[in-house]
């Protein structure tokens, strides 16, 4: 029987501390594809990974996933073996670059893409039975408006909308805002303006959806800031790394890391939302 000062007493009561503390959990979501949604989760993920952060990044477009080949992963297997009861949620996580941790889902698989809510409420709730110390939980969900979007982004504490500079793109990141707020509630989204020219690019797109939704909707809309256009992001896709490691120096790289600043000063909720969220039970616990 171990002593209660022991050192494997301490350490075991230093993980059950750490799984108590609540997490960030942030869903990135877009209207439309083609935006670079799962390269802004990525490159988010790894960046506060870099910085010291634990982070765990699901691939929550589930019948079309990308997540593992965008960073050179092979997996063995996703989350539809899990849905299949083949593994567990810890059995298929992955060791991403920066320690990050990758939950990666399915590709190509259709009937992933069609799962009911009850399915989507039973993968969140997995999350929490996982015994991994985890800071930031970063959600990268579909493009556009299925239910799995939904219950992702209403399981998160953050949503943040990429949207780029094209008619469609802020039209359908509208669609999927007034969604999440006249149905669902939601009332506080994060704009993230991607593949801009210049910072003022990305400010009067911003702007744009503003106008938009203070006329039609009752929602905030922070602007997160943006990412500039960068041919070194598409050289790091080739070489299958974050644009953060694989171009360190580079604009969009540094947009990054300024990003990533801004999501490390959010305030963490004191309270559950009053509906399903992933790792609920460590904000119920928080005082």
């Amino acid at each position: 029987m171990l002593a209660a000062d022991s050192p494997n007493d301490q350490a075991a009561g230093l993980r059950r501390m750490s799984r108590s503390r609540p997490v960030r959990v942030i869903a990135v979501a877009s209207g439309k594809g083609g935006v670079g949604k799962t390269n802004v989760s990525v490159n988010l993920a790894v960046t506060l990974a870099n910085e010291g952060k634990k982070v765990m990044l699901m691939d929550a477009d589930l019948g079309l996933a990308n997540i593992d080949v965008l960073l050179g992963l092979r997996p063995k297997y996703n989350l539809s073996h899990v849905l299949k009861g083949e593994t567990t949620l810890e059995e298929i996580v992955l060791e991403g670059p920066a320690g990050v941790k990758v939950v990666p889902a399915a590709s190509g698989t259709q009937n992933m893409a069609e799962l009911s809510p009850m399915e989507h409420a039973g993968m969140i709730r997995a999350f929490s039975e996982l015994p991994f110390d985890i800071d930031v939980l970063i959600v990268d969900t579909a493009a556009g408006i299925s239910d799995s979007v939904v219950s992702f982004s209403r399981a998160a504490q953050e949503v943040i909308v990429v949207v780029c500079d094209e008619p469609t793109s802020i039209t359908d990141a509208y669609a999927l805002i007034k969604l999440l707020n006249q149905d669902y509630g939601l009332h506080r989204f994060r704009v993230l303006c991607n593949m801009v020219h210049t910072p003022q690019e990305g400010r009067d797109l911003y702007n744009k959806m503003v106008r938009v939704t203070d006329r039609f909707l009752d929602v905030a809309l922070d602007f997160m800031g943006a990412v500039p256009y960068d041919e070194y992001l598409r050289k790091a896709l080739q070489k299958q790394k974050a644009v953060v490691d694989a171009y360190p120096r580079s604009k969009s790289a540094m947009a990054f890391k300024t990003l990533a600043k801004k999501v490390d000063g959010w305030p963490m909720p004191r309270q559950a939302g009053g509906h399903l969220e992933f790792f609920i039970e460590r904000l119920v616990q928080v005082e």
